[in-house]
């Protein structure tokens, strides 16, 4: 399996992640004590291959397809025997992008999907990144999203460069992985650690 790594300027492989436990004030829980300085780790995740537009009424409709059902489940698998982890998934409210985190999530890759109208097609990345904000409070290190392209692609280019390029493209059940800064906004300060097609992925 060849999945793609990279290590330029603006991407990088990831680093370990720590935690560094200073002596505790009076009156402070040990919860608070902890600087935390694990940066997350964001997964953009498309959604698996869907039926064809013309086969049904709306686009919010769309299933994914048996093929795209065995691949999706397939390359789960491999993320789960990778010990790729996400604290929480937040899935487009689209039919496809559901089936595609629920399968995710049998793998044992999460526990948690919440529905997110944010990652749905056009969704707006500014109302994700207030949500983002007040995510990061929680102390959680590894994030999913499970949307659309151009989207997803679009957003990663967001958070890499500090702007939309048009350039890069995941493919059908394809993940891009960055790493994002431990404080502040992500936009333009986020870091590659993968982009790799299903294909890699596939046993």
């Amino acid at each position: 399996m060849s999945i793609q790594l990279y290590n330029s300027p603006e991407m990088s492989i990831a680093p370990n992640f720590t935690h560094r436990v200073r002596r505790r004030k009076p009156g402070r829980s040990h919860r608070t004590a902890i600087k935390r300085t694990a940066r997350v780790h964001l997964y953009l995740i498309r959604h698996g291959i869907a039926a064809e537009p013309e086969e049904y009424d709306t686009d919010e409709e769309r299933p994914l397809t048996k093929e795209g059902d065995r691949k999706t489940r397939k390359i789960a698998q491999r993320l789960y025997e990778l010990e790729i982890q996400f604290d929480l998934m937040l899935a487009s409210p689209l039919l496809r992008a559901q089936q595609t985190a629920q399968i995710l999530l049998a793998a044992g890759l999460s526990s948690q999907i919440e529905e997110s109208a944010a990652v749905a097609p056009s969704g707006d990345i500014g109302d994700w990144l207030r949500w983002y904000k007040q995510w990061q409070e929680t102390a959680s290190r590894s994030l999913a999203l499970v949307g659309h392209q151009p989207d997803l692609g679009n957003w990663a280019e967001t958070l890499l460069w500090g702007r939309s390029q048009d350039s890069l493209i995941i493919k059908k059940a394809g993940i891009i992985g960055l790493i994002l800064p431990e404080t502040g906004s992500p936009v333009g300060r986020s870091q590659m650690f993968l982009l790799t097609g299903p294909k890699f992925l596939l046993p």
